[in-house]
């Protein structure tokens, strides 16, 4: 019976032993996750840190070059696209087609540069003026819808459009009187819009000055 009661003893001790063992070890594992987890956070939020001043510096760089490509080709760009624009409500007020700069002007090299408005139903000035055997350049642009000048007796003709600047070159070899009707049906008056142009020898083409400007009018 003692016996037995020492073998019922010795198995409590044992049973006792191991809970104590289970629970050292519990212990021990859950504070090892604790700390893996605390260090796997740590890690995690210097990953997330050194990710965002990676992204912040490839923002700044980004920021950087853009800006460098704006100042440098951007706008460039934008201003050659916008080249040739004009305000088709206040171009007679201002700018290359204001009212007083309309009309031939000689330029350095001896070309002559001409300047005109198309709009309902009339070219401004109705008469251009220009010497025979000399570069001509027309720039003309239109205050309200699309023409076509055209110059009689050839297949030369320009295209109007409102907000730009039509340009051409010509060069009259013969003295003459040049009609200039508006090939592009623009309204009611369309058959009624009708410009001049009187090609005279070349020495009877005055000198103009810089700012000077010459029609069939003022000649």
């Amino acid at each position: 019976m003692r016996q037995a009661l020492l073998i019922r003893g010795d198995h409590y001790k044992l049973k006792v032993s191991a809970a104590q063992w289970h629970a050292k070890v519990t212990t021990v594992t859950m504070q090892f996750v604790v700390c893996a987890a605390s260090e796997y956070a740590f890690l995690s939020l210097g990953m997330k840190a050194r990710s965002l001043q990676f992204i912040l510096a490839i923002g700044l760089v980004a920021c950087a070059m853009a800006a460098m490509r704006f100042n440098q080709f951007d706008v460039p760009v934008l201003r050659f696209l916008r080249r040739g624009r004009v305000d088709p409500v206040t171009l007679h007020l201002q700018g290359e087609f204001m009212e007083a700069n309309l009309g031939s002007a000689q330029e350095r090299d001896g070309s002559v540069t001409v300047r005109m408005i198309a709009q309902q139903y009339v070219f401004v000035p109705r008469c251009v003026l220009v010497p025979a055997g000399v570069p001509i350049q027309f720039r003309v642009t239109s205050a309200d819808v699309v023409h076509l000048l055209s110059i009689s007796g050839s297949h030369d003709a320009m295209k109007v459009v409102p907000g730009r600047v039509s340009e051409a070159h010509f060069q009259f070899e013969t003295p003459g009187d040049y009609k200039m009707p508006c090939r592009e049906f623009c309204g009611a008056g369309h058959y009624a819009m009708r410009s001049e142009m009187l090609v005279v020898p070349r020495e009877h083409f005055r000198a103009l000055g810089p700012d000077e400007r010459v029609n069939c009018a003022s000649r």
